[in-house]
């Protein structure tokens, strides 16, 4: 193999055990093989990739992927996702609050800011990484079906995991008013954007780290799921269903 085609046409199925041409047309990306199991018992559809790398479920014309936590394999799947040119890639992740938010709320990024440094690796620092315009709004709209609000705003990436008892930190992230942290949004918008793929984000936020006692445990993190998780795989298969009924184009940035 001599090409990025060429490979990552092999490696796709090899990371998910999913042939290229039962992908669906549109994607959804998370980090947790229970919203994929979740889906799978939605449309009645096997759960495929057991042992790899990466599990995948697809229905009408939707697959979701579960590829995984943090930036580095948040990249490897944007670029494996370049073997079938998705129509959209739509992240469900989740995310710690960084202001007034509260566990359960939505977050919806208008910007996500580069400090994961995995994306450096394919663009250069100055380059914004930034959502498709088209995706966020259909996302938009199927949360206000659900008669629900967000936030919007920019969200921290990074690659560090523990960092909760970092003061500096956490001014740090004060200074730079983002909204909220996680370890995947700016790597899958500029990955997304190096390989011509729309792409977007709906974060949930599943804990408020800059205070003690709002920091994840495996306790809080049972009760997010049993609360919110359904509604977060909910508004993103419909806002994904939307896009593809309709028929149009998702991009709005020239990739040039």
């Amino acid at each position: 193999m001599t090409t990025k085609e060429q490979i990552v046409e092999n490696w796709l199925p090899r990371y998910t055990g999913t042939p290229v041409e039962e992908f669906g047309s549109y994607i959804l990306l998370t980090n947790f093989f229970n919203y994929v199991t979740m889906f799978a018992e939605k449309f009645g559809v096997e759960v495929r990739g057991h042992g790899r790398a990466m599990q995948t479920a697809t229905a009408n014309d939707i697959t979701i992927i579960n590829f995984g936590m943090g930036s580095p394999m948040a990249a490897t799947v944007m670029d494996l996702l370049s073997a079938i040119s998705p129509k959209a890639v739509l992240f469900l992740g989740k995310c710690g609050g960084l202001k007034k938010t509260q566990v359960g709320d939505l977050i919806l990024p208008i910007a996500a800011i580069r400090g994961e440094g995995t994306s450096d690796d394919y663009m250069p620092s100055e380059i914004p990484a930034l959502p498709s315009f088209r995706l966020q709004s259909t996302v938009s709209a199927s949360i206000a079906k659900h008669k629900l609000d967000y936030w919007t705003g920019t969200v921290y990436t990074t690659n560090r995991r523990i960092w909760e008892h970092d003061d500096s930190f956490k001014e740090y992230l004060r200074e730079i008013r983002a909204m909220a942290i996680d370890m995947e949004t700016a790597t899958i918008f500029i990955v997304g954007f190096a390989n011509s793929i729309p792409h977007g984000a709906l974060l949930l936020v599943s804990d408020n780290p800059m205070v003690p006692e709002g920091v994840k445990t495996e306790e809080s993190d049972k009760k997010v799921t049993a609360d919110y998780v359904t509604t977060h795989l909910e508004i993103g298969i419909e806002a994904l269903t939307e896009l593809a009924r309709s028929g149009e184009s998702v991009k709005h940035l020239r990739f040039e």
